[in-house]
Order: structure tokens, then sequence, then C-alpha cells
């Protein structure tokens, strides 16, 4: 089916027409997927929010700005992909499911998050990189299941303290904002271990040597005069990563780190939750 056609059904409510956009999802899938990516929707279908034991439900790479309120009714999804839409705020039915561990939102046109989003308790993966967030929502503090925050790409100066309350917060990746300095809680952290700030505005990094969890600091692309100071073993990514003490004389070569390194992942591969 070409994308045009698909984007004009999309509008279409008929009972024929949206079942000729699901294709072959007129029942429920024996793997409990939905994979909807890429059909230039401007609507979700209805139908799909009668498959009760839905696990994963892919919408990226449409035109979605709102989800229909029969969402709810799937309260056994653990993975949700919003990513390459049009959202402006996340639906606040997106929030009513609580079994959600994995929720992508990056590439749309978010400003910030309700603070419903409070209820996701089993929330481990958040992505929200890509949007218009000026400062990181303090509701993303009291998601205390989660391990991954990518929040990269967005326009943050700063973190909020209470994010030192994520105490299974493992991953962060901050790349691409406007941090002029490096987060001070992130200091306070002892059990992170990988620390992306890649691409932001840090004339000096503290010293990181204290974080006993840390294995990876990306650090590159910053106006830094000295490199971070961390533990044996820990690998540093950025200008100087190689020289200790701090560099005396040469300028340094930039360290480049591959997709297997730095697991950003496509649309079209998400991951599992753990």
């Amino acid at each position: 089916m070409g994308n045009s056609l698909k984007a004009i059904l999309a509008f279409v409510p008929s009972n024929k027409c949206q079942k000729y956009l699901l294709e072959d999802f007129e029942e429920m899938p024996v793997d409990k997927m939905v994979d909807l990516s890429g059909r230039q929707m401007r609507r979700l279908p209805v139908h799909i929010c009668s498959f009760r034991e839905l696990v994963k439900l892919y919408l990226s790479d449409n035109n979605l700005n709102h989800l229909p309120p029969e969402l709810e009714q799937l309260q056994n999804l653990q993975i949700l992909a919003l990513d390459f839409n049009n959202f402006k705020a996340l639906p606040l039915v997106v929030c009513t499911l609580k079994q959600l561990c994995i929720l992508y939102l990056g590439n749309n046109k978010l400003c910030s998050l309700p603070l419903e989003l409070r209820l996701l308790q089993n929330l481990r993966t958040l992505w929200i990189e890509s949007n218009c967030l000026q400062c990181l929502p303090e509701v993303v503090c009291e998601l205390s299941l989660l391990k991954t925050l990518h929040a990269g790409s967005n326009a943050l100066r700063s973190l909020p303290p209470r994010l030192q309350c994520l105490q299974e917060l493992r991953t962060i990746w901050l790349s691409g904002n406007l941090l002029a300095e490096f987060p001070p809680v992130l200091l306070d952290m002892p059990f992170l271990e990988v620390i992306d700030v890649d691409r932001n505005s840090i004339r000096f990094f503290p010293s990181l040597a204290h974080l006993p969890g840390l294995k990876l600091v990306i650090y590159d692309h910053n106006p830094c005069r000295n490199a971070p100071k961390v533990a044996k073993g820990v690998r540093r990514v950025g200008r100087w990563s190689e020289e200790t003490p701090e560099p005396r004389k040469r300028s340094g070569a930039v360290i480049d780190i591959t997709l297997d390194e730095k697991p950003l992942l496509p649309p079209a591969a998400k991951t599992e939750p753990e």
C-alpha cells in the first residue's frame, strides 16, 4: 500500500477502510506485537485497542498528535513507541498503562511531561531525545525503577537535584543539549555506569574518580580545558582521553565512538524490557 493512500485512509472512519489500513492486524497477533510504524497515520485505528493481551505496540514514524481513550484497554502493554510523530503533549491515556517498561517519545514536539507520568512505576527505559525540553521535567525523578534515560538533543541547561533519587539509574544520555557546566547532581550518583554529555558547552570537568560504578564517560565536542579524571578502568571518550594526568602541550585527537559502543537504537530496532 502506498504511503499517500495510507495517509488518506487514516482519516476515513469506515470499518472497511480501517481493516485495509491494518492489513494483517484484524485479529490479535500470536506474538502479541503490533507494528504500525511508518504508515503515515494521523490517528490510531481504534480496533487495535481491542487486543487486550497486546505487549508491544510500535507507532513510530507516523503523523500522530493524539491517541484514543480506548488505548487504556491495553493494560498488558510493556513497550510503546511513539517516536517520530507530532505530539506536542503526551496524551494522558499513556499514563494509564501501568505495565509499561519502555516508552519511546523521541523526535516529537514535547515541551513538558505531565505529572501523571509518575503513575508509570514499572518504567525502566525512557526516550525523550530530540524534543523541545528546556529543563528535565521533575516528574522523571519519580520513576523509581528507571535504569536508562535518553534526553539528548533538547535544550537542557541543567538537571534537577532530585534526580539523585533515581538509585536504579545506570545510564544517562545528554548529548546535544545546552549544558554550560557538568551537572552537579551526577556527582552524587555513584551507581551511574554511563554518562554522555557529548556536544554541550561544558568548559571544565570535575573529577569523576569517586564514582565507583562508572564504566564510560563521553564528553567529546565540549569547549573544555581539561579531561575528567576517572578511576582506573573507566573509559573516557573525548579530547585528551588517553592522557594522564591533565593534558600538557598537545591539543589532542578526537576519538569517535561506534554505534556498537553507544547503542542509540533507530526506531526499527527497539529494545526489550529487562
